[in-house]
């Protein structure tokens, strides 16, 4: 009979273990500038060895001063302080002839300019139909969208409203279907039976399988569809009234009778209430070379309260010849006059109980980890802003189309650190360009913004083959190289990249 025995053995294995100051680092590398200033608040409430240092930031963005200089407005503080005194004085009284060469040339920031406004469906179809028609065609335009109720449909008439802009019926109806493009799918239709036939042609267009005959019924049997005289259209069109059930699931689970107020309409515009976008990384040229800045916000300049860094130096000793409180009196002597400790404070040191001195050296400790991680992120998304700006050069020099395919991979390869970490360092962080305009990180990976570059080929390519390509062909061209867009988003990309309509060019 066998016996059982018990033992121990040891062995050696591999495996990958996360430490929680990692874990730490990397919470604090995903933060946005706002968020990363709420935790750094939320520290100092807790921790009694983490202080501010007392830096002067710019009043507007709150932004540490280079000097008199805020990098973010690009605005000299002294200039400004001056121009505000010159804009108190009462308009009688003499202007101070020798100040008046102090004034530099500095161009005027606006803060409003970083604010994101909330315009509603409506106001943005009508700016997106600006871009897409001629001056003369705004009137028209206007006056089309304001007609729209509730539900997204025109409530006016074609020949009204022609003349009254004095036109052909034909030119409005021409305005009408660029609105139809640009706006959410099914809005700006007559009529149901429009509306529908509208959200069907797109969904064929994206590759959508439309179920036989249901473009017929729609067109020509949309009364008794509704009535459910599923017995009469099925033997005028030849079919099953099963199959006519499927049709009726279909238009259920993909048209909506009300295309102004469903899902992809508040989606449509954006989603998020208006705020204050404050850019993380700032882009600029100076002697026609590229700069990055990580901005500098006064919430990320930290240091160790003092007595608590002398108490943590003291503790961590090991005790000589000396005491405690002669080798802490020697210390303050040779401090400076700001630096110095209190002699209260050293009776205090050296009666420090066990209990005391854990405290110290728990949130000292705590407040260097802290500090430690905010600089490394620092580090970390000034190289990565770096070397995103290698590689997207062109498109910070010459706009939007010179944006070249980026992946967060290759950012990652060539900066030496994980994909994982360009995530965390990008997510929902800003960057000013050159030109002044915030964008978030996330437009220089942008699928979409590649798409406008290969419209703007197929345009250049019909011009120089003397054709003019509408924007449904432009669409159908799109769908053969595998990309599906609808029509109205590729009319709103080639208005965004400055280009006419086929009617124009």
């Amino acid at each position: 009979m066998a016996r059982m025995e018990t033992g121990f053995e040891y062995g050696q294995e591999m495996r990958p273990w996360v430490s929680p100051s990692l874990i730490e680092a990397n919470y604090i590398l995903s933060l946005s500038q706002q968020e990363l200033q709420n935790v750094i608040e939320a520290e100092m409430s807790q921790n009694p060895a983490l202080e501010l240092e007392d830096r002067p930031t710019c009043p507007i963005c709150e932004t540490v001063l280079e000097g008199n200089f805020c990098p973010t407005c690009r605005e000299n503080q002294n200039t400004r302080e001056r121009t505000e005194a010159f804009d108190s004085l009462d308009e009688n009284q003499d202007m101070p002839v020798a100040n008046a060469s102090l004034r530099e040339e500095e161009p005027e920031f606006d803060p409003m300019s970083l604010v994101a406004s909330n315009v509603s469906v409506v106001e943005q179809i009508k700016i997106d139909a600006h871009v897409a028609l001629d001056q003369h065609e705004h009137p028209i335009a206007d006056y089309l969208v304001e007609s729209l109720d509730e539900r997204g449909f025109l409530n006016a008439d074609i020949a009204d409203i022609a003349k009254l802009a004095n036109t052909e019926p034909q030119h409005v109806l021409e305005v009408l279907e660029v609105i139809q493009d640009l706006a959410p799918v099914g809005v700006g239709a007559r009529d149901l039976r429009e509306c529908l036939l509208l959200q069907l042609d797109y969904l064929q267009r994206t590759g959508v399988v439309i179920p036989e005959h249901t473009h017929e019924i729609i067109d020509t049997h949309l009364a008794e569809f509704g009535a459910h005289k599923f017995g009469q259209i099925a033997r005028s069109l030849g079919m099953t009234v099963d199959e006519l059930e499927d049709i009726r699931d279909f238009i259920r689970g993909h048209l909506n009778p009300f295309p102004l107020q469903s899902d992809q309409a508040k989606s449509w515009r954006s989603p998020s209430e208006s705020r204050f976008v404050a850019p993380d990384v700032i882009i600029d040229i100076h002697d026609e070379e590229l700069v990055v800045e990580v901005v500098d916000n006064k919430f990320f300049h930290l240091r160790t309260n003092q007595l608590y860094d002398q108490m943590a130096s003291q503790f961590t000793r090991k005790r000589g010849a000396k005491s405690l409180k002669d080798r802490l009196a020697e210390r303050a002597t040779v401090q400076d006059e700001e630096n110095a400790i209190n002699p209260a404070d050293v009776e205090a040191i050296a009666s420090s109980s066990s209990d005391d001195k854990d405290h110290v050296k728990h949130y000292s400790n705590r407040a260097k980890m802290f500090m430690s991680n905010i600089q490394q992120r620092q580090d970390t998304l000034l190289r990565i802003s770096q070397c995103i700006c290698e590689l997207q050069e062109s498109f910070l020099r010459g706009g939007v189309r010179e944006l070249r395919p980026l992946t967060r991979a290759l950012v990652a390869q060539q900066v030496g650190v994980h994909e994982s970490t360009v995530s965390r360092a990008t997510a929902n962080k800003f960057v000013m360009l050159p030109n002044r305009k915030v964008i978030p990180f996330s437009d220089f990976f942008t699928p979409s913004l590649s798409t406008k570059d290969i419209i703007k080929e197929i345009i250049e390519r019909e011009t120089r083959k003397g054709e003019s390509l509408t924007d449904r062909k432009i669409c159908d061209l799109l769908l053969k190289d595998g990309i599906r867009i609808a029509r109205r988003t590729v009319a709103k990309y080639r208005a965004e990249l400055g280009i006419l309509p086929s009617t124009m060019r």
